[in-house]
């Protein structure tokens, strides 16, 4: 057994293809001071029985440029290393059964053209000759994606391990990490299993890319990695005619499987509707090196009846072997990757899903940039390990999703699709009182959210066109516009940051001023040293020394990680208060019916809050709106929501009316217009930072550089509303937009506007000039490409409303 060293700079933990391609890039960058432990040998874990697909195309940007590095690095690596990762590009063929799935594949095309990716729709016919062995005769089409291919994961895994030696790095096998050496909020190293005098080594950053152990580790030291291990099935056949070391891979989603040929016979795998969980991530068998599980054919035979009718031939070809392979998958099908938020030094890289081989190359590389920098450099949002909470570590919640994460692989990515199981985890105090008035749920973080208000026996049915309860959230929004309306808003993530000295440490983490007079509210990013967005909040001033933040559902993890680690600690109190958003133009005369309290313009203006008394229950009311109206959120105690609500007996709307209402206003939402991809500069926000004062702030520096490379003109990328001139087509985000025949940008955010009778937006637009007005109108006739249907849209730097 090979000597441990007393200290390295970064010790990765887990010789995958994920932890060798974290070393390969670490010692890429420089740091060379690598060492790596392997409890097995290299890629004995999951790494060596995964099927080696690379499709660099996603349903992001941002996932597509990754997966496209990887195989770029792939097929190069040889020439560095030596060894060969097998990598051929072979290209992909998607087959289509259906019309939903068609229109699936319309949209991937267009996004293939904003992302500058080939893809090109074909026919059937063009699907067989691409793939001869394929029955054809039940398909309505198909795609063909020229950069498709393949790899072997365990030539890949060595191949990434040579490079990372030849820059300096170590690798140890038979080495089992057994816990971690903390000191205060700093991971200072690990402990091993070593059976030398040398069992722990000192390190600055520990890497966590354990793959299906990942989860047991990180428990050690209180670091949620949310992700269950599921039983994952293919079988290897024998020689197929027509099948040679260059087929395409052929998936056939609605047959949930997938083909790839390997020595003359063919890869038949697939991801079946209800998924089988393995062990929990406490209970995985150790050691376990190079092992499968037992074959069952029982619960094979969907895939393969399934595999059956799309190539005929396999009724009489053998099967050489059955692999029965665990592998985790975390509780939203995107992997888990960054700093673990209350431990600095500590990374993660798991849980991916089943595409960690087409992600590994650019995983590493994104994970190795941050470690160096100390920031991503690139949107890594979907993927960040802080988008969990501690309680979605839970192992039972957590086998209960993975049955259904697994088949959604390959099901029909419908808009605003909703998770159903291990549901409810976080319900508001009015949860059932809503229920019981028709509220069809979604979920944010946990929280059950009414997303829509139906009558009773309906349900929320998913649809590429105009879904059925499209009028029943157009009704409320008309309520909001013309009348008012009550939305709860409970979900909203709400921080306290308060004590001496606080208000310098805020002033540097927020880029608008809030050192404002007690009770004013101020609208605020988090920015980077980049100069582009963390996080889009609210910041109240609630006395001379205490502010509260009021911010996005989903990021309070990550909210609060960012607080902590610029000196400005929060205390979370999202859980004792209920938010009822009161929005529309009587919201002034509804309130003022059941309070004492001077609602009025003088008496409570714009961006200001204060306790107030609403039926008999005192509570924070802050006039701000999300959803362009007359309003106020109401911060209620959690035992007095239920009063308030009935009090109010208003209408009730949900979360997709807030959508709507927010986009025809113009207004932006973390994540999909504000992006740590984007400046306020691009997002049309310059006003919402002190930009214009003498204040320093993150991401000052960076923010000044870059509008003053744009002196004279103006951004090259700009965030810009859009309607739809025809009420006909449904717009859900994602869309291509296109000025003439050219590609010029790409819907961020979409939904039906009830006030302006079409489907309203916002699109990130990109040019070779400055994007202003006389650009904008200078433009040939824009339109939005709808599942290969053009229809004319109206861009504008100004809200439609």
């Amino acid at each position: 057994m090979a000597d441990l060293p007393t200290r390295a700079r970064v010790v990765v933990v887990g010789g995958g293809v994920i932890g060798t391609s974290v070393a390969y890039h670490l010692t890429k960058l420089g740091w060379s001071d690598v060492l790596l432990l392997e409890q097995g040998s290299l890629s004995c874990g999951t790494t060596w029985h995964a099927a080696g697909l690379v499709g660099p195309l996603r349903a992001s940007e941002n996932g597509t440029r990754l997966v496209q590095y990887s195989a770029e690095l792939y097929a190069s690596l040889e020439a560095e290393t030596g060894l060969s990762t097998g990598y051929r590009n072979v290209g992909g063929v998607i087959v289509a059964r259906t019309e939903d799935r068609m229109v699936q594949l319309r949209r991937t095309a267009a996004n293939a053209v904003a992302y500058d990716m080939p893809c090109e729709l074909i026919t059937p016919e063009r699907a067989q000759e691409l793939w001869p062995a394929m029955a054809v005769d039940d398909l309505l089409g198909a795609i063909w994606l020229p950069g498709d291919g393949k790899v072997n994961p365990a030539d890949l895994t060595q191949s990434l391990a040579r490079g990372a030696r030849i820059g300096g790095a170590r690798i140890v096998e038979r080495v089992r990490v057994t816990g971690f050496s903390v000191d205060g909020d700093r991971v200072t190293g690990v402990r091993t299993d070593h059976a030398g005098d040398q069992q722990s080594v000192e390190a600055e950053v520990v890497v966590n890319a354990a793959g299906q152990w990942a989860k047991a580790l990180g428990d050690l030291v209180g670091v949620t990695v949310p992700l269950h291990s599921a039983e994952h099935f293919y079988v290897v056949t024998e020689a197929v005619p027509g099948v040679h070391p260059d087929l395409p891979i052929m998936r056939d989603p609605d047959g949930w499987t997938y083909f790839k040929e390997e020595t003359g016979g063919l890869v038949v795998g697939g991801f079946e509707p209800d998924a089988k969980p393995w062990r929990a991530p406490d209970e995985l068998p150790y050691p376990f090196e190079f092992q499968l599980l037992e074959e069952d054919w029982d619960h094979f035979s969907i895939l393969m009846d399934e595999a059956l009718v799309r190539i005929p031939a396999l009724a009489e070809t053998g099967i050489r072997k059955f692999y029965n392979g665990p592998e985790s998958f975390t509780p939203d099908n995107q992997f888990l990757l960054g700093q673990a938020p209350g431990l600095r030094g500590f990374f993660v890289a798991a849980g991916f899903n089943s595409v960690g081989i087409a992600s590994a190359g650019g995983a590493g590389r994104a994970l190795a940039e941050w470690i160096v920098s100390g920031e991503p450099q690139e949107d890594l949002v979907g993927v960040d390990v802080r988008r969990f909470a501690p309680f979605h570590g839970d192992n039972a919640w957590l086998r209960s999703r993975v049955a259904e994460v697994l088949g959604l692989h390959y099901a029909v990515p419908w808009p605003n699709r909703e998770l159903e199981s291990a549901r409810p985890q976080r319900v508001s105090p009015l949860h059932e009182r809503l229920a019981e008035k028709g509220a069809l749920f979604g979920t944010r973080m946990g929280w059950e959210r009414p997303n829509v208000f139906g009558p009773p026996g309906s349900s929320l049915d998913y649809s590429w066109g105009k879904p059925p309860w499209l009028p029943w959230s157009a009704a409320e929004q008309r309520a909001t516009r013309t009348d008012v309306a009550v939305f709860d808003q409970t979900s909203f993530s709400k921080y306290v940051v308060e004590g001496p000295g606080v208000l310098a440490g805020l002033q540097w983490v927020c880029a608008n001023d809030v050192d404002v007079p007690v009770g004013s509210c101020v609208y605020t990013p988090f920015l980077n040293e980049r100069g582009t967005y963390e996080a889009d909040l609210t910041v109240t001033r609630t006395g001379s020394e205490s502010f509260l933040l009021v911010s996005s559902s989903a990021t309070t993890v990550r909210d609060l990680d960012w607080l902590r680690r610029h000196g400005a600690a929060a205390r979370d109190v999202t859980d004792s208060y209920a938010v009822l958003g009161v929005m529309g133009p009587r919201s002034r005369e509804l309130l003022a019916g059941h309070s004492p309290d001077d609602w009025s313009e003088e008496g409570f203006p714009f961006a200001t809050s204060r306790e107030a008394r609403v039926a008999g229950v005192r509570l924070r009311a802050t006039r701000m709106t999300y959803v362009g109206e007359l309003g106020w959120e109401l911060m209620v105690p959690v035992a007095d929501a239920g009063s308030v609500h009935e009090a109010l007996g208003a209408t009730d709307a949900g979360y997709y009316a807030i959508e709507s209402l927010r986009l025809e206003k113009g207004y932006r939402a973390f994540g999909r217009e504000l992006t740590p991809e984007l400046t306020p500069v691009e997002a049309g926000l310059v006003f919402a930072t002190a930009l214009s004062g003498t204040k320093d702030f993150l991401g000052r520096t960076a923010l000044e550089q870059h509008r003053q490379e744009l002196a004279g003109g103006g951004p090259r990328r700009r965030i810009v509303s859009f309607v739809v001139e025809s009420p006909e087509p449904m717009l859900w985000g994602g869309e291509l937009l296109l000025a003439g025949d050219r590609p010029v940008g790409q819907v961020t955010s979409a939904a039906w506007g009830e006030t302006v009778g079409a489907c309203v937006g916002l699109a990130l637009l990109r040019s070779a000039g400055p994007v202003t007005t006389d650009s904008l109108a200078a433009l040939p006739e824009v339109t939005v490409d709808v599942a290969g249907e053009r229809h004319p849209v109206r861009l504008s730097l100004k809200a439609p409303l």
